[in-house]
């Protein structure tokens, strides 16, 4: 048995395993940013009392995707085969799913802009259209994005190590960090308006990659988690700016 163990698991005495498990936890946060960020959104649209489980439920589904795809890694890897051509340009089967995942989240975020800024749509609208999307409909809609954002993550911790045993404990971090992480992110959104507006430029912004990558014009992940980085920044700044000018208006309103 002991010896079953150090077969599978010598590279705990590998200095270089470490750094490359350590770097692919990181990563895979950094990632999983991306499925928090819709979660959020999509479930604060839910009645109150079912909020914290479709959190789990979708949370608990892609932790479970992710560990099925790795149980199929040699399907996996290929996925980033060409399957057929078109106008020059060979695509596989990861690149159509991303292109679908990106067309999906640009239509859900457009959509979800439209409702914040046009004038015309009504709070009863609104209401109803909220009061409509089900706890069913909420998984569905977590499950397609977990799909995309699974096979993402797992060909990004293929290409960064060999070891599956790595793979499988970044994995397992990086889903229970987004467990904890997901209601302290939903209530943070929910009761600062603006952020919603930020956080879907973020999932449009994040789409618009998404269908870049599947046709094949690769964009840094440095340059969009930077920019989301410096635009969160600039909110953080101006939400300071408010509450500041709230307290000094307080200060100056004279007491009845």
């Amino acid at each position: 048995m002991l010896e079953f163990l150090g077969d599978h698991f010598y590279w705990l005495n590998d200095p270089t395993a470490w750094v490359a498990l350590l770097t692919l936890i990181v990563l895979e946060v950094v990632l999983g940013i991306d499925n928090l960020i819709f979660i959020s959104i999509l479930t604060n649209k839910l009645p109150e009392e079912t909020r914290v489980l479709a959190r789990r439920l979708g949370i608990g589904a892609a932790l479970v995707m992710r560990l099925l795809l790795l149980a199929t890694i040699a399907w996996i890897v290929h996925l980033t085969e060409p399957v057929f051509e078109l106008f020059g340009r060979a695509f596989s089967w990861r690149d159509l799913i991303l292109i679908a995942g990106g067309l999906f989240l640009v239509w859900k975020a457009t959509k979800e802009i439209h409702h914040s800024v046009d004038p015309h749509d009504s709070k009863e609208n609104v209401i109803s259209e909220t009061l409509q999307l089900s706890l069913g409909a909420a998984i569905f809609q977590i499950l397609l994005l977990d799909l995309v954002f699974s096979i993402d993550s797992i060909i990004t911790a293929v290409g960064m190590t060999d070891e599956i045993a790595i793979m499988y404990i970044a994995v397992i971090v990086a889903v229970i960090t987004m467990l904890l992480a997901v209601n302290p992110l939903s209530r943070f959104i929910e009761q600062n308006p603006t952020i919603v507006m930020l956080a879907l430029g973020f999932l449009l912004m994040i789409g618009m990659t998404l269908i870049a990558d599947g046709m094949g014009f690769h964009v840094p992940k440095g340059y969009i988690y930077a920019a989301m980085g410096f635009s969160a920044l600039v909110e953080g700044l101006n939400m300071l700016s408010r509450r500041k000018k709230r307290l000094d208006a307080g200060r100056q309103d004279p007491q009845p």
